[in-house]
């Protein structure tokens, strides 16, 4: 059986940000931009995807 791979799926990891802090902003605002095309069920999932992304990022600011 072919398993397709939803949009959900391109959501952003949560891995620490080895780079500028404000890169992780961006794409993890940037994973937001396609939400209108996204069926209602799978908004919650993107927004807590951002939200966990946004934290990793900021907390990682001390170190810029």
């Amino acid at each position: 059986m072919h398993e397709e791979t939803t949009p959900a799926a391109a959501a952003p990891t949560t891995q620490p940000q080895d780079t500028d802090p404000r890169a992780g902003i961006d794409e993890a605002v940037a994973a937001l931009d396609d939400l209108g095309d996204l069926p209602l069920s799978e908004h919650v999932d993107r927004f807590e995807a951002v939200h966990t992304e946004l934290t990793v990022a900021l907390s990682s600011i001390d170190k810029v």
